[in-house]
């Protein structure tokens, strides 16, 4: 069956460093773009990096483009997220999400999320 595995996530002082990984099974992973998604307590889940099949384009929130790096290895079906210069309001749960769609939106294949709290 299908499955999203993410792991990595962890407790990290502001300005340190984080990579998580999602490990997929179960589909072709090399048909479907890749996101990251996260939902901080009491918001909504908001797109933080998308990564089209082959990993030729990758498009990032606004606010986070240049302290985070989405990747992907089509050999090993994981698809990586770098995230340096960490501050608290990173913290939240992050979610890998294969989609047929370049955009990342509509109907997909979830992971269970991992947490990133961002804290001294």
């Amino acid at each position: 069956q299908v499955q999203l595995v993410e792991s990595g996530g962890g407790l990290v002082q502001p300005g340190g460093s984080l990579r998580l990984s999602c490990a997929a099974s179960g589909f072709t992973f090399s048909n479907y773009a890749m996101s990251w998604y996260r939902q901080a307590p009491g918001k909504e889940r908001e797109l933080v990096a998308i990564i089209t099949r082959t990993g030729t384009s990758t498009n990032y929130a606004d606010s986070l483009k240049g302290r985070f790096t989405i990747s992907r290895d089509n050999v090993e079906n994981t698809v990586y997220l770098q995230m340096n210069s960490l501050k608290p309001e990173d913290t939240a749960a992050y979610y890998c999400k294969a989609t047929l769609t370049t955009s990342g939106r509509g109907d997909g294949y979830w992971g269970q999320g991992t947490q990133v709290t961002v804290s001294s």
